[in-house]
C-alpha cells in the first residue's frame, strides 16, 4: 500500500490499484521463479500497475490542480524530517498526477530520466521538466503545511 500512495490521489484509489496488482499477482503467478525473491517481483508488479492506472486515468495528458506561486525559499531539510511519513504522503498526493509520477519514479523508486521517460511515454526534457515542477511545487506545499501547524500551535 505505502507505494500506491505515493502514485494516488487517494486512500481509496491507492487500495484500488493494489487491489488490481494483486489480481495480477494471483493471475501470473504461475510466471513468478521461485528462484528468485518474491518481493522484487510482487513491488514491480504494484509499480507497474500504478503507472498503468496512471495512463488510463489521465490519457497521456498532464494537468495541474492548482497554480503555483514562484520565487518560494527551499525548506530546510530539519524541516522535512519533522514531516511525519503519513503526512509527507498526503502532500505528495497534492501534486498533479504527471508530478506526482514523475517525482516518483525519479527520486522514490531512483529511475534516470530515459527510463521515466519510456515509462510514461514523454520526452527526457519533459521528465526533467517536471522533476523541477514537482520539487518547486513541493517546496510550497511544505511551507504551507509548515506554516498551517505554527497557526495551530498558537492557538
Amino acid at each position: 500500500m505505502s507505494i500506491t500512495l505515493r502514485y494516488a490521489d487517494s486512500r481509496n484509489e491507492g487500495a484500488q490499484i493494489l487491489n488490481d496488482a494483486f489480481l495480477k499477482v494471483f493471475e501470473n503467478i504461475s510466471s513468478y521463479d521461485t528462484e528468485r525473491p518474491f518481493k522484487p517481483w510482487f513491488r514491480r508488479i504494484v509499480l507497474n500497475t500504478a503507472i498503468n492506472h496512471y495512463h488510463k486515468t489521465q490519457r497521456d495528458s498532464f494537468r495541474n490542480h492548482e497554480q503555483f506561486s514562484e520565487g518560494m525559499s527551499p525548506i530546510e531539510s530539519t524541516v522535512i524530517s519533522a514531516i511525519s511519513y503519513r503526512e509527507l504522503i498526503e502532500i505528495i498526493q497534492q501534486l498533479s498526477p504527471g508530478y506526482r509520477m514523475v517525482f516518483n519514479l525519479y527520486v522514490i523508486e531512483g529511475y534516470t530520466h530515459r527510463e521515466v521517460a519510456d515509462q510514461l511515454n514523454i520526452t527526457e526534457g519533459t521528465s526533467k521538466s517536471n522533476l523541477y515542477k514537482a520539487k518547486q511545487n513541493l517546496r510550497i506545499l511544505l511551507n504551507k503545511n509548515i506554516n498551517q501547524e505554527k497557526v495551530n500551535e498558537s492557538l
